[in-house]
């Protein structure tokens, strides 16, 4: 069995990855709250804004780890405060960059080529309005997951996710009614927002065996929405 840490992995597609990782693996879930209790998953509370990841104690051998937190701040640019922008980059970027330092030495123990997956957005790629905040640190993301997947190569795997719109309880304000769903949907080359699902098992590839010819990759898991035009 492998030994997996998932950072924000209580809920959405954090939630997702560690039910798709259990029942053949070890998981360590690093999150403000408990997850939903599964054989081989173990909790320790973490706030990825506050606590320090080097006091973590966590196994001598880490085979993969997914980093799973993020924000959604979709407001006009005139109305973002300097500060809007320092919260994303400290959740999505540093928060990440905290992880990835405590874990390196565990990373490089594994026994085959351990595997890193971070998140981005179909935003940075897009371009779309109000995100100016959630995807400059995204962007930041992205530039993290293929300078590390050079400097941690052969060793250590480095690959991004990047979806757009997905049913999970961050997105809860813009997808609080069929309606909105719906029309959120339709902007969607397939006609859907994503699933936890969806995502999840894109990161689970990543974090596996299978994938193990990718690193330094950008995986769009969008629909459709960052290359079509339908």
């Amino acid at each position: 069995m492998k030994n997996y840490l998932v950072v924000g992995g209580s809920m959405g597609i954090g939630a997702g990855i560690v039910e798709q990782l259990c029942d053949n693996n070890n998981v360590i879930v690093l999150s403000r709250t408990a997850p939903v209790a599964h054989a081989n998953v173990r909790h320790i509370a973490f706030d990825v804004t506050t606590d320090d990841a080097s006091e973590l104690s966590l196994p001598d051998q880490i085979d993969g780890m997914a980093y799973c937190p993020g924000t959604i701040n979709l407001k006009p640019f005139r109305s973002l405060k300097p500060d809007d922008f320092i919260n994303d980059f400290n959740v999505n970027v540093m928060g990440a960059v905290n992880i990835l330092k405590a874990i390196m030495r565990p990373l490089k123990q594994s026994d085959g080529l351990a595997s890193v997956v971070l998140f981005s957005t179909v935003a940075v790629n897009q371009g779309m309005p109000f995100h100016t905040s959630v995807a400059s640190a995204k962007g930041a993301v992205e530039g993290l997951t293929r300078s590390l997947a050079a400097e941690w190569a052969p060793n250590i795997r480095v690959n991004c996710v990047a979806p757009s719109l997905t049913d999970t309880p961050l997105a809860e304000k813009l997808l609080s009614n069929d309606d909105k769903k719906s029309s959120a949907g339709q902007r969607h080359p397939l006609k859907r927002v994503g699933e936890v699902s969806d995502i999840a098992a894109a990161a689970t590839y990543l974090l596996s065996d299978q994938s193990s010819w990718v690193t330094g990759q950008v995986f769009p898991v969008d629909g459709g929405m960052s290359t079509l035009r339908v």
